[in-house]
């Protein structure tokens, strides 16, 4: 699977990110503090990583800042991502399964190696629900991209 990866500094956990996907087989494209002469600012390589997201170039993104938070909002800016800032396993697991994320935010500062990885597994074993709640939330979540009210 090819994912897309940002990060607006060029930190220890961020090349372990990437290693740590080209190590699962992913194909992995880089922004910001990760690629040479790319725009490390967070607005500007969240979204472009997301935009990658959304135009089909990558299946999925990882977005990294400091707290993870900048870079989640800027990715959410982008129509058609579902960005979630996750800290743990756990909340990995329900924002691919209940949200149907496509965009992982993550913590410079919080996110340990082992952390790392627990996430990364979590994020890859969920699969989006089925369940007619959980879809019709992400189809209002979609209106909200198009402009649309949501009823």
């Amino acid at each position: 699977m090819r994912i897309s990866v940002s990060s607006d500094m060029d930190e220890p956990v961020a090349r372990l990110l990437v290693t740590e996907l080209r190590d699962r087989g992913h194909e992995v494209l880089t922004h910001g503090a990760l690629r040479a002469g790319d725009d490390p600012q967070w607005a500007a390589c969240s979204s472009a990583a997301a935009r990658d997201v959304a135009d089909g170039t990558s299946a999925m993104a990882v977005v990294c800042c400091w707290t993870g938070t900048g870079a989640s909002i800027a990715a959410n800016k982008v129509p058609g991502v579902r960005a979630a800032l996750c800290t743990d396993a756990y909340t990995a697991d329900g924002a691919r399964r209940w949200n149907d994320a496509n965009v992982l935010a993550l913590s410079l500062r919080l996110t340990s190696e082992p952390v790392l990885k627990e996430i990364l597994d979590a994020w890859f074993a969920g699969e989006a629900s089925e369940d007619a709640e959980d879809r019709g939330n992400v189809a209002r979540i979609e209106q909200l991209d198009d402009g649309r009210a949501m009823p």
